[in-house]
């Protein structure tokens, strides 16, 4: 199973790649898009701009990945799940500072930050109240290791198993194996906790 996790997060990750390239693509034919921009200007018809800007705003809004931190691999996961946050109508702060290398692969820190966040997003999307839908994400680094704070409100209080939430629903549950086994691996430590209303994961490694 932690295998399929490892393969579902490559599969995302590829993903993630293409929708880079199509921002860079995008970005290198801006020089016709603008000439058809003027083009519209100078025979003043207004309404297709208009029409134009509005369709071109929301494909740069779809692909252009966001920037976080100096890290290519977290920017591009993190504008990935700050898209889906928005569309759960959840908050979503981040404050990423990485170290300068880490001792884990791509698709290991893909897989962790996706789970975590997955997670987090499934939980807050149950609240009713969306003003209470916040996640805020801490990535820093501390004696040369990545240190991640994860933490979001929750409609119901998880329960946990060997300091492990388990899942309600079958068939679900995994990730957080998965998060657990990628840290444990690298001789890291982590923490799944309760506090003030707030589900907390941590973990340095």
């Amino acid at each position: 199973m932690l295998d399929m996790q490892l393969k579902q997060a490559q599969t995302e990750f590829a993903s993630l790649r293409k929708m880079q390239q199509t921002a860079v693509a995008s970005r290198h034919d801006m020089r016709h898009h603008l000439a058809l921009l003027q083009s519209l200007v100078s025979r003043e018809r207004i309404e297709e701009l208009k029409e134009y800007l509005r369709t071109a705003q929301s494909d740069m809004d779809v692909i252009t990945p966001l920037r976080f931190c100096e890290n290519e691999t977290v920017n591009l996961i993190l504008s990935a799940f700050t898209a889906k946050a928005k569309q759960s109508g959840i908050k979503l702060t981040v404050e990423a500072k990485l170290p300068d290398s880490l001792n884990f692969s791509d698709t290991e820190l893909c897989s962790l930050l996706s789970n975590a966040l997955e997670n987090a997003i499934h939980a807050c999307a149950n609240i009713i109240d969306g003003n209470e839908r916040c996640i805020k994400l801490r990535m820093y680094s501390k004696n040369n290791k990545l240190c991640i704070d994860i933490r979001n409100n929750y409609h119901t209080e998880p329960i946990f198993h060997q300091g492990i939430p388990v899942a309600k629903e079958p068939g679900h549950g995994f990730g957080t194996k998965s998060m657990a086994h990628i840290v444990e691996k690298h001789g890291g430590v982590f923490q799944f906790s309760v506090r003030d209303g707030w589900f907390i994961f941590q973990a340095s490694l």
